[in-house]
């Protein structure tokens, strides 16, 4: 993310995404995620996120990705992204759950 991006990035209601059926996506381990997790999200850790492109796109759906400091999450979501998908990071997974 460059410099003009944190200045202007547009704030984004995680909220009203989730309401509209937003796929939450946890791309921590599987061992983090059983730690704790969003009620409904869906765990596929970020070494695998890329084996599930085509599944997420024939849902049609936007995608938050989460995880514990936000770094793994927004490598997901630049994939995804990059392969035609409504993507957001969330950031870390304990501070999405309280935005949504």
């Amino acid at each position: 993310m460059g410099f003009f991006d944190l200045i202007f990035r547009k704030k984004v209601d995680f909220k009203a995404l989730k309401e509209k059926g937003a796929i939450i996506i946890d791309v921590r381990t599987p061992a983090e995620y059983a730690s704790g997790h969003i009620k409904g999200s869906r765990n596929i850790p970020l070494d695998q996120i890329s084996k599930y492109v085509n599944e997420l796109k024939i849902a049609r759906k936007p995608v938050i990705t989460c995880c514990r400091s936000g770094a793994r999450s927004g490598a997901a979501a630049n994939i995804l992204k990059a392969n035609g998908i409504e993507a957001y990071n969330g950031g870390p997974w304990d501070s999405l759950k309280a935005k949504i």
